[in-house]
């Protein structure tokens, strides 16, 4: 699990094609500090397994699943990434509870610089349009962000100097994807309703029903 606090910002050394799989290898400091072999890193909201480590640098595998959600399936080198380790019960949950789990992929739509912060819009993939609400929680790229108006298939947040100097939405621009995760809360209140809602009564039979 993650809070959506970015720790550090990342650069994609290496991508090795694998066919159906590829292999990540991600130049870091902050991350590596107390990270072993089978750790979580969250990669622009993606949690991905640490399958080798060593010289300022740490590799995952990223199988199809992954490359047919995420963004990172474009990955290339020199890439900047969002990295967060996964949160462990000494820490303060400072943004919300993040899975890693990617949900879809959004597009910038517009951007909008003030004078001490930015307005950007995100497409929203219709399916996640229901779990995002005004001042709720959604994941871009891996940092927790809140929402300052949900639309019917986009949303607006506002990225404060501390996002934009931290992280790549500093730096993402009109037509870029970015990785989105609903709040998993939602989702298993969702679920949890479905199951106290009426069933859909059946149609009743007609004569003709009948006769056939």
């Amino acid at each position: 699990m993650f809070t959506g606090i970015v720790e550090e910002l990342g650069t994609i050394a290496e991508v090795t094609d694998q066919g159906d799989a590829i292999r990540l290898t991600v130049a870091a400091d902050t991350v590596l500090e107390g990270t072993v072999l089978g750790d979580s890193i969250s990669v622009n909201g993606c949690c991905l397994t640490v399958s080798d480590i060593g010289g300022g640098r740490w590799t995952a595998d990223l199988m199809q699943e992954t490359l047919d959600k995420t963004s990172l399936r474009g990955a290339v080198p020199g890439d900047r990434v969002n990295l967060e380790r996964a949160v462990t019960v000494d820490k303060r949950l400072g943004g919300h509870i993040v899975q890693g789990h990617v949900d879809g992929v959004g597009e910038v739509i517009s951007r909008s610089p003030s004078e001490h912060w930015d307005v950007v819009e995100i497409s929203l993939p219709a399916h996640l349009a229901r779990y995002v609400v005004d001042k709720g929680s959604i994941t871009v790229d891996g940092v927790s962000l809140t929402v300052v108006e949900a639309r019917e298939a986009s949303f607006t947040a506002s990225l404060i100097p501390e996002t934009l100097a931290r992280t790549t939405l500093g730096s993402r621009r009109v037509g870029d994807l970015v990785n989105l995760e609903a709040d998993v809360i939602a989702k298993h209140v969702e679920k949890l309703l479905g199951a106290y809602a009426p069933a859909t009564a059946a149609a009743p039979t007609t004569a003709n029903d009948e006769e056939e």
